[in-house]
């Protein structure tokens, strides 16, 4: 099991991330460019959404303005794209995920990473990458997970050039605190967290002092 604190703290940039335990669940946003750090996390209806810290200073919000999180009949929804609201629509994480593909955000690639959260416990996490000018998408169904433990999945392995995509099965990590998830992020370049513990959301973003 990978402690989940160090991981963090000794990794700049995974990018966006979530984590998925018994009891609680956490998605993350990095940004390196001044466009990716101008945001921040808001309540919505049905849970979040990402908008614009400074509005005047947004430039192409195509893959940054998004709803990663939204609760459905069918169960709780994070993604780090608008893949959230296709799975939404379509009422299906397999089948939704299976008409979307990687960002086209050349030369990175960037994945895109899903998770489905449903009222037994089990949950779905899926991740779509570009290998050798395709689209490889793998999913991972769990029926659940012991108390304290969870499983973890980024956009990237670390920083670079062009940025590493994920590799491999998820992480299984242990679940800190919310506070300690978001003092562990890289101070430069984290951007905001959402914390779902036992149904209460907590929003931390550092453009709003957190």
């Amino acid at each position: 099991m990978t402690d989940f604190l160090d991981f963090l703290k000794n990794n700049p940039y995974p990018g966006r991330g979530i984590a998925v335990g018994k009891d609680r669940v956490y998605y993350f946003i990095m940004g390196r460019s001044a466009n990716s750090r101008n945001r921040i996390f808001s309540l919505t209806e049905d849970s979040i959404r990402t908008e614009a810290h400074d509005p005047s200073r947004m430039e192409d919000p195509s893959l940054i303005i998004y709803h990663p999180v939204r609760r459905t009949a069918q169960g709780l929804i994070v993604t780090n794209g608008d893949q959230t609201d296709t799975i939404r629509d379509a009422g299906d994480f397999r089948r939704a995920l299976m008409t979307r593909a990687y960002e086209p955000d050349e030369p990175n690639f960037t994945p895109r990473i899903s998770a489905m959260l449903y009222g037994d416990g089990s949950f779905e996490l899926a991740i779509l990458k570009h290998v050798g000018g395709r689209c490889l998408r793998e999913f991972f169904c769990y029926e659940g997970c012991d108390e304290g433990r969870g499983y973890f999945l980024s956009t990237y392995r670390g920083d670079g050039s062009p940025l590493p995509s994920f590799a491999g099965e998820p992480l299984e990590i242990d679940m800190p605190e919310p506070e300690a998830v978001w003092a562990a992020l890289n101070a430069d370049n984290k951007v905001s967290l959402y914390a779902n513990v036992k149904g209460e959301v907590k929003l931390f973003n550092k453009n709003l002092g957190d």
